[in-house]
């Protein structure tokens, strides 16, 4: 099967300005262990990124965890989308590299299992449903836009959300109309919210035209299941970013158990992980 990750660069030169671009060390332990593992257990996988993100990984000798390669493609993100609101608008625009059947998988989501047999006959797949929690989702009176564009009158504003960290499109009609309606809103928004617009145009329209167009919504998990101490599926770093950039011992502690299992599952890229500067002290 085949999957892809993306890295579009922007939001961190704004973030960042001046400042040579750079990946937390377990941000990218996290990005290595999804890949390797997608690899061993479900298909191929490539990074979609920029010039910038492609002369990254590269300089650390990262190009063969992708053994589907490495894509500049992210250079074409217009420069009308504006990165401190669509911060993870590179996963749209890599999507639309991307025919399904096909996988969108972000760095920090690492899938543990085989899910071929699972996905061989979903049109969509996510990891969970999210509910509708107003400060995140909220109500379309709260987006501003262009006068000429109008969601459409056939959403339902009352379905739950999806997870996209990772994401299946079996239905190319689906992935289509999907990056359709995304990028007509992101071209129409007026707003400048680091949050409302860009869950929005990821994962609540994706919900709203997946059940438009009459498509089933899988799910890995179900929001019962997702912190369950069973599950051992998936990891999702997500809000563990945080906590692992502030407490040094939790950070250290994490990243050494990430090279570990490199080092025990993929024992032909320790040495390629170890010689990365900001790793080498974790193998």
């Amino acid at each position: 099967m085949r999957a892809f990750a993306s890295n579009w660069t922007r939001p961190y030169a704004m973030q960042h300005p001046g400042q040579p671009y750079d990946i937390p060390d377990f941000d990218l332990l996290t990005t290595i262990l999804s890949a390797l593992t997608w690899r061993q257990n479900n298909g191929s996988i490539r990074m979609i990124t920029d010039r910038v993100g492609a002369r990254y990984y590269r300089s650390l000798g990262l190009a063969p965890i992708w053994d589907d390669g490495i894509s500049c493609a992210l250079d074409g993100v217009p420069y009308t989308v504006d990165p401190a609101t669509f911060w993870a608008a590179g996963k749209l625009y890599a999507l639309a590299q991307v025919p399904a059947p096909c996988a969108m998988i972000d760095t920090d989501f690492i899938l543990w299992s085989d899910l071929r047999d699972r996905l061989a006959h979903s049109a969509l797949t996510v990891i969970h449903r999210e509910e509708l929690a107003s400060e995140i989702y909220p109500a379309p009176s709260a987006f501003a836009l262009s006068a000429q564009y109008t969601f459409p009158s056939g959403w339902d504003w009352t379905t739950p959300a999806c997870n996209t960290a990772f994401t299946w499109f079996g239905d190319e009609a689906l992935r289509r109309a999907y990056l359709a309606e995304a990028f007509d809103f992101i071209r129409a928004a007026r707003g400048r919210d680091s949050l409302i617009y860009m869950v929005f145009a990821e994962q609540r329209l994706l919900a709203m035209c997946a059940e438009e167009r009459g498509v089933r919504i899988d799910v890995l998990a179900s929001l019962e299941q997702l912190f369950h101490p069973t599950q051992r599926a998936f990891t999702h770093l997500w809000g563990f970013k945080q906590a692992l950039s502030e407490d040094r011992t939790l950070r250290v502690a994490f990243c050494r158990r990430c090279a570990r299992r490199i080092a025990r599952d993929f024992p032909d890229y320790r040495d390629l992980c170890a010689a990365v500067p900001s790793l080498r002290s974790y193998f």
